[in-house]
């Protein structure tokens, strides 16, 4: 059965996004850190997102830019399966993409008992909080950076209650990321 791996890049205050919801504070570039996402672009997933993030997504790994700057990245980001979650989208065009209206709990819920590969949700926050408190993420790959935004969009707001987590592994960049991953716990 299909995992499901929440992998965000935080603040080091706890935050995925500025209050704006600018997120290029995120990319600090590092042949370290490059060569870490490549090696998790050849994983084979389908990849989860919200409107916002998939719109984020789809507006840049398409692009000519990002096939010239990241090509190992940007040719799996745009080949590998992907399931939006919208209520408001009419359509997802960015291709092998599948728009998911119904309800979110219930549709993970089936995808993982479903044969295939791992499930992977980047960004997103209102649906790692909804997907975490239903005990449906197997795995939070954390990548905290070296940034204090003091005020921003925290992927665990709409939490209710205490999430027991364990940490499972840890690791460094050159650029100051810190890698943290971590699966719940009893």
């Amino acid at each position: 059965m299909p995992r499901l791996i929440v992998f965000n890049q935080v603040s080091l205050d706890g935050f995925i996004s500025d209050a704006n919801g600018d997120m290029s504070w995120a990319h600090r570039p590092d042949a370290e850190w490059k060569a870490f996402s490549e090696e998790n672009a050849r994983n084979q997933s389908r990849l989860l997102f919200g409107r916002i993030t998939y719109e984020m997504m789809a507006g840049f790994w398409p692009t000519l830019q990002a096939i010239q700057s990241i090509p190992e990245v940007a040719k799996r980001m745009n080949r590998l399966p992907k399931v939006v979650f919208s209520r408001t989208l009419d359509k997802a065009s960015w291709n092998n993409t599948r728009l998911v209206k119904r309800d979110l709990v219930q549709e993970v819920r089936s995808m993982k008992r479903e044969p295939g590969p791992d499930l992977v949700l980047m960004g997103s926050a209102s649906i790692v909080s909804q997907l975490a408190q239903e005990a449906l993420v197997d795995e939070f790959q954390i990548a905290v950076n070296p940034i204090v935004l003091g005020r921003g969009k925290s992927m665990f707001a709409g939490v209710g209650g205490r999430l027991n987590l364990k940490a499972t592994r840890t690791r460094t960049f050159a650029n100051g990321n810190v890698l943290l991953c971590y699966e719940p716990s009893a």
